[in-house]
């Protein structure tokens, strides 16, 4: 019995050395996610309550409607995502500010740093939806 006894305080004594290391780990995780959201969270609150944002909804909805293309739009976590087609937008706060990232087909086609106050909304919608009217035509 004595070799069973030490086999299984030895399978307990394992056990609890992984917990612990996966507790530690699992700390170490939350702590490096909380420290990133403290980051970006200036960017974050302005890019959901900016004026910017609502402006680029309306002109992705109206240009989208004209070419007969519906446009979704969700928010993930603080990032923005507006959809159509195969055309994807995303506004990802970081924290060295707003990067707008576009996307055809699953294949990221341009990614560059977004001043809310410098860029207008209009043309950021239009810059994104243009290639879907041509991408139509064909």
């Amino acid at each position: 019995m004595g070799f069973l006894d030490n086999l299984e305080s030895s399978l307990k004594s394992l056990e609890g050395n992984q917990e612990r290391e996966t507790g530690t780990q699992e700390r170490q995780r939350r702590s490096e996610e909380r420290s990133h959201a403290l980051k970006i969270a200036p960017h974050a609150e302005a890019l959901k309550k900016s004026s910017f944002t609502n402006e680029l909804l309306t002109h992705a909805v109206r240009i989208g409607h004209g070419m007969r293309v519906k446009v979704n739009m969700v928010w993930i976590g603080s990032t923005l995502r507006l959809d159509a087609r195969d055309a994807r937008l995303e506004l990802q706060p970081t924290p060295d500010g707003i990067v707008a990232v576009m996307s055809r087909g699953g294949e990221e086609v341009l990614r560059h740093p977004l001043d809310l106050q410098q860029r207008s909304p209009e043309e950021l919608a239009t810059e994104w939806l243009t290639p879907l009217a041509s991408a139509a035509d064909r």
